[in-house]
């Protein structure tokens, strides 16, 4: 039996299938909880300075000072997120980012929004395994209010996604997409 030597977060940030017997899968929920810690104070702060300074922390990343986060803002894990300059993250967003999260300059992240970098099989047998996907968000996207993103999605830039979109599939520069899965509406 060959041992996997990579770390559990470096396998997922490559898209691995986590098993649930995975020797390591301990890890992720330890990692959700010392993620918590930081939400909890970041999302009882009014500053701005403060909440970049904690989601750097979260993110293991520099935050920008021309990002705003109206918190709350909830993340699982944090270290996969990576925000750009000049993005604008509204209230009550969740972002699970074990699969990886980018989003890039000048994003706007309307209320309720959520990014989805992860699933599960949908086989009853293989259900509590955990499939990690990439979001990536391009530059001047804007998502409208409580729409979802689901894992391996690409926003392209300039992009628009109507509020209350559920997007299971990449969205194309330029274009507006809306609905329940979300589809083209339109060419900007």
């Amino acid at each position: 039996m060959v041992m996997n030597t990579k770390d559990i977060f470096e396998r997922l940030r490559n898209g691995e299938i986590i098993l649930p017997n995975d020797p390591d899968a301990y890890k992720m929920m330890e990692a959700s909880f010392a993620t918590k810690k930081l939400l909890v104070q970041m999302n009882n702060t009014t500053e701005p300075e403060e909440i970049r300074s904690f989601l750097s922390q979260i993110t293991v990343s520099q935050i920008d000072r021309t990002v705003n986060v109206f918190t709350p803002l909830h993340i699982n894990y944090g270290r996969h997120t990576k925000i750009g300059k000049n993005v604008f993250i509204n209230f009550d967003c969740v972002f699970l980012d074990l699969g990886g999260i980018t989003i890039e300059d000048d994003v706007f992240i309307a209320p309720k929004v959520s990014l989805l970098s992860e699933g599960h099989p949908t086989s009853s047998e293989e259900r509590h395994s955990l499939i990690p996907k990439a979001i990536h968000i391009k530059k001047n996207a804007w998502i409208g209010a409580g729409a979802t993103i689901l894992p391996g999605v690409t926003i392209g830039e300039n992009a628009v996604v109507a509020a209350g979109a559920v997007v299971s599939k990449d969205v194309a520069p330029n274009t507006i997409v809306g609905g329940v899965p979300a589809k083209f509406i339109k060419n900007i």
